[in-house]
């Protein structure tokens, strides 16, 4: 283990010193693994190891790993060729060329954001009863994150109504 006088002994023993987020790195590295093993997933997979590893290769060449910055150079340009690779798969969400649009939902501008809305307060409850990042005012990221998911719901439902669907037209 390298002492916290080396930068990169340092920034793990602070990594790991956040706990959920430490875990929640790893769980997605193995969650993109197995979803670029399977070949149904494996689109959902190079979009997922895609920024973990562009992360990995900034993290590397900003704090001076001898040698392993230019492997995960590398590693960043196979995720790129994976994630183009499925290009295939991928060009629906990119191109837009569709024949019909979605149906509406009743009040889907007011009942989508306030769904979204009380994840946020659900989301704030539960890290207040776990003590997740020791907040000094709980009520203050719970209005955020309400305020967060009611403006994405919103997105969500101006997306959802203007949404191309149906085949795809010949181009």
């Amino acid at each position: 283990m390298l002492p916290d006088s080396n930068p990169v002994g340092h920034y793990f023993n602070a990594l790991f010193q956040t706990g959920f987020y430490y875990e929640f790195i790893g769980w997605s590295q193995i969650i993109s693994a197995v979803l670029l093993l399977i070949p149904r997933t494996s689109h959902i997979g190079a979009l997922m190891f895609l920024p973990i590893i562009i992360n990995i290769a900034v993290l590397t060449t900003s704090v001076g790993f001898a040698g392993t910055w230019i492997l995960t150079i590398f590693m960043s340009l196979a995720g790129l060729w994976l994630a183009a690779w499925e290009y295939d798969r991928l060009k629906s969400i990119i191109i837009y060329s569709r024949r019909e649009r979605s149906e509406p939902l009743p009040f889907q501008f007011v009942l989508i954001p306030i769904f979204f809305a009380l994840g946020g307060a659900v989301m704030t409850i539960l890290w207040w009863l776990i003590g997740l990042g020791n907040f000094p005012n709980y009520l203050k990221i719970g209005g955020i994150l309400t305020l967060g998911g009611a403006i994405f719901g919103i997105v969500v439902a101006v997306h959802y109504r203007f949404m191309p669907v149906g085949h795809l037209m010949k181009t």
